[in-house]
């Protein structure tokens, strides 16, 4: 009976996924996790952190800055080898490869050769899984066999000139992907079952942000970082219902996730710290009211998170900083190393910070300063994927392998 019990509830915080399997609140099933902000459901971290984190396993897998996804007892990563782009799905226990995707992609000497692999993190759902390579090769997968169910080439006929870099995001039946360059793109809803286009939205260009979800006064929206700007579409047909400018100068990109808090959005960006905006509706559409404007820390390739009315963030200088979140106003600035890249997870107690050098640490919520409780090197080359949190354990990916660390 106390088996049948833990069972089931372990099955209370789940939802099915493959036709005999689970998705549970461990899992990380797509960019910044289950809700896409960065919170690590069902987190068992330690009351005190040992001295060492203890590495169960590591395996060579490819190039490439995307994160992971976790399934159940299934992990999905999306890498280079050579001239070809390949998803693999691997054992999360052991690190064994059950299955294999892969396709020719480009010349072995582009893009850019320090980060020649994918950047755009694979996005797991109803037994798919969906994978955009660095050159738009959109692809969606069967997430029990690897089989592709349909692949899209570079529909948009162009990308960003340091080449693709948002995360694709399921909604319902739909995956809604951005897709094109600086000048010409969009965002594009696919329909998840045959890939056949369902809404495009062409307005703005790309950058390399991740979009996100958000629902207004019944209303669900696509919330999207554009070239120059941040927009909201409706998910039923792509209809844009508002948009506020946030165009980069010189040498910035739009690169950070938007934050939804109810019918606040938060955004920032290189060179212009970080804005807050409230979405109200108005009339048979919707309006949008600046709440504040923070220049203090602006941040490149990380996106900040909200935790109890704070936001967290890594600077592109490499500083880690805390703001209120209802006014705006920086409470806290605290040099961590590191420049430009970088990712913050909400482990529940404790929240955990990661460098591109293998730096993890391991810091409380606080108001005044940053309290650290720890500091692990997880790995000895480059770690600009975002770890995966999952009760005890923890997933990097670095420069070409990945590797199970755990906190037992």
């Amino acid at each position: 009976m106390k088996g049948t019990i833990h069972w089931m509830a372990a099955i209370a915080g789940c939802a099915m996924f493959f036709n005999a399997g689970v998705v549970c609140a461990q899992d990380w099933p797509q960019w910044r996790g289950p809700n896409r902000d960065d919170v690590a459901l069902g987190s068992k971290t330690p009351d005190v952190w040992p001295g060492e984190l203890a590495r169960k396993w590591k395996v060579t897998v490819g190039r490439g800055d995307a994160s992971p996804a976790l399934v159940g007892d299934k992990l999905f990563v999306f890498v280079r080898d050579g001239s070809a782009e390949m998803t693999l799905c691997l054992d999360a226990a052991s690190g064994k490869e059950i299955w294999r995707d892969q396709y020719q992609a480009q010349a072995s000497n582009e893009p850019m050769g320090q980060h020649p692999g994918p950047r755009s993190s694979p996005a797991v759902a109803s037994g798919k899984i969906v994978v955009y390579g660095v050159r738009g090769m959109l692809s969606c997968l069967d997430a029990t066999t690897g089989k592709v169910i349909w692949r899209k080439d570079n529909v948009a006929g162009t990308w960003p000139r340091f080449f693709t870099a948002s995360s694709p995001l399921i909604a319902g039946n739909l995956c809604i992907a951005q897709l094109g360059g600086e000048e010409k793109g969009g965002v594009v809803a696919f329909d998840l079952s045959n890939g056949d286009v369902k809404w495009e939205w062409t307005d703005d260009g790309t950058a390399y942000a991740s979009p996100v979800l958000m629902t207004v006064e019944g209303t669900q929206m696509v919330v999207a970082l554009t070239s120059k700007r941040i927009v909201g579409l409706q998910v039923t047909d792509g209809k844009l219902v508002w948009e506020s400018p946030f165009a980069p100068q010189g040498r910035a990109y739009n690169a950070a996730t938007p934050i939804i808090n109810g019918s606040m959005v938060i955004f920032a960006g290189s060179g212009r710290g970080a804005k807050a905006v409230k979405i109200e509706k108005a009339g048979d559409g919707f309006s949008v009211k600046e709440l504040w404007s923070n220049p203090d820390n602006a941040v490149q390739f990380n996106t900040p998170i909200l935790k109890n009315g704070r936001i967290y963030g890594l600077s592109q200088k490499g500083d880690l900083f805390c703001l209120d979140a209802q006014a705006g106003k920086t409470l806290w600035t605290s040099p961590l190393g590191g420049r430009d890249f970088g990712s913050i997870i909400d482990a529940g107690s404790v929240l955990l910070a990661l460098t591109a050098q293998g730096e993890l640490t391991v810091f409380e919520p606080s108001d005044s300063a940053l309290k650290k409780q720890v500091n692990y090197k997880v790995s000895d080359t480059a770690t600009y994927a975002h770890p995966i949190i999952s009760s005890h354990r923890i997933f990097i990916k670095d420069q070409d392998s990945i590797a199970l660390w755990t906190t037992e």
